[in-house]
């Protein structure tokens, strides 16, 4: 297995890179991300072989062909059933029936931090800290959150002697569950940054980092936010995961995942380039709709980012959309980088009406506004008996308006417990959902973060502060607040 960047050729021909570079690097070094130069096919007869496979014992399958020998099989092995061992329940992914009326939800939330990014996180901090370790090398993780890839990313390096992790979230625009998850964190390897600023404006900060190749060599920067494609690769495993228990591959399946970065979106849409017949995806957005915009338009245009009740999705750049449009660009990397450096300097992408075509095909896409998302979690416990968070009931919505064909399941993506958002939850069912009792006392605990304007040269300057304070443990060790 291959992999190249979605610029590929826009800084020269560099030769293909191997799992390992891929998943240490992050982001490729011509800005671009990296994807399988091509994709592991799966036969429907392999499909129907994988039914009744546990949840590890599929991960394992699924993910192999894309490490190729980074990881000998029993470590790989290993590795996968660690991760997995750390949720709470041995399917990892309970899929529930929503009554008869064919839609079903993919609980996605049962890891440690209680988001579906856990599905990947707790796996790739493990195969960073092995390679790391194996190689006697450190590595500094820079990563941006909307609210759940930052609580997700600290559990999963926690602690752990071959990395630190800066993580910046803009203030005051993620839950104040989603906040306490990230900074009352007591590891010495974790700095959290809340930045004055949008998610957005953390995202931009972030690739500048790894945009200054001085800097990223000198600390050996990686990503886990789903730029990386290690991230991607673990959430493929749980589209095969649902299909297979629907009736796959004998029938299709339809799926629909509320959405702001579209790495979510783009494992589905992986898995259905290797071979499991997916029928369509429904990409629901909220009020930040930039996708919901592109695709009835051709479009992609940036306008401001306004907070609401899912603050996973209040984002306008999404970044993992580039590997979907590296096919739209008939996977030219030249063009598509010249494409790439107008819109973040216009703000304005549009795609040609054959490509346009082409991927509605595949994908439907809607928006829920604020009062619409309350309703849903209100219409969904009514009807159906489940409590879901406020990302879960955008999906909710937009399956049922953008539903093809009542004959394929729809399957929603169920991306966090309810509890992380108890105010929303709250105003929806006049109850607070609880949180689990492992985190009864998160309110209490102390935080330490770091406060940020939208600078570049402070944000260097703060990484460059805490890694050489590396030498000295126990300065390293301040409490900052």
């Amino acid at each position: 297995m291959h992999y190249i960047s979605t610029r590929h050729g826009s800084q020269g021909n560099p030769a293909p890179l191997g799992f390992e570079d891929i998943m240490l690097a992050g982001l490729a070094r011509d800005g671009g991300l990296y994807l399988p130069s091509a994709w592991p096919q799966f036969s429907t007869a392999e499909i129907a072989a994988l039914k009744g496979l546990p949840y590890v014992e599929l991960a394992f399958r699924i993910m192999r062909p894309f490490v190729g020998d980074t990881f000998d099989e029993a470590t790989f092995r290993r590795l996968i059933g660690e991760a997995y061992a750390s949720f709470e329940t041995p399917e990892v992914a309970p899929l529930k029936p929503l009554g008869d009326s064919g839609m079903h939800l993919l609980e996605l939330f049962h890891g440690p931090t209680l988001a579906f990014k856990d599905v990947a996180l707790q796996l790739l901090g493990r195969m960073l800290d092995h390679t790391l370790t194996r190689k006697s090398q450190h590595a500094t993780i820079v990563g941006a959150t909307s609210g759940d890839t930052g609580s997700a990313a600290i559990e999963a390096v926690r602690d752990r002697k071959t990395i630190d992790i800066f993580m910046l979230f803009p203030r005051g625009r993620v839950s104040e569950v989603q906040r306490r998850q990230m900074t009352t964190v007591a590891a010495p390897n974790v700095h959290n940054i809340a930045v004055q600023g949008t998610f957005d404006d953390c995202q931009d900060l972030a690739k500048a980092c790894f945009n200054d190749l001085a800097f990223r060599d000198r600390h050996a920067l990686t990503a886990v936010n789903s730029i990386n494609f290690a991230r991607v690769m673990a959430q493929i495993v749980y589209y095969f995961w649902a299909a297979l228990k629907l009736g796959a591959p004998e029938r299709p399946v339809a799926f629909t995942v509320p959405s702001g970065n579209f790495g979510n979106v783009y494992a589905g849409y992986a898995a259905r380039q290797m071979g499991l017949p997916i029928s369509h995806f429904v990409v629901g957005t909220n009020s930040n709709d930039i996708l919901a915009r592109f695709f009835e338009s051709g479009v992609m245009t940036t306008t401001e980012v306004v907070p609401t009740f899912s603050p996973s999705m209040d984002i306008q750049i999404s970044s993992n959309f580039e590997r979907l449009l590296f096919d739209l660009y008939d996977r030219n990397g030249v063009t598509l980088a010249d494409a790439m450096t107008a819109f973040r300097s216009t703000g304005t992408l549009k795609v040609g009406a054959n490509a346009l075509a082409g991927i509605r095909q595949l994908f439907d896409a809607g928006r829920v506004d604020e009062p619409g998302t309350l309703a849903a979690i209100a219409d969904c416990r009514r009807r159906f008996g489940e409590t879901i968070d406020p990302h879960t009931a955008v999906g909710y919505v937009v399956a049922q308006r953008h539903r093809r064909d009542p004959a394929v399941p729809m399957v929603v993506l169920a991306t966090a417990h309810p509890a992380k958002f108890p105010d929303a939850v709250e105003k929806a069912t006049g109850e607070r959902p609880p949180l689990p009792a492992r985190l009864g006392d998160l309110m209490d605990r102390a935080e330490r973060v770091d406060g940020l304007r939208n600078d570049i040269v402070a944000l260097k300057a703060l990484i460059d502060e805490r890694r050489a304070m590396a030498a000295a443990p126990a300065a390293r060790s301040k409490v900052r607040t």
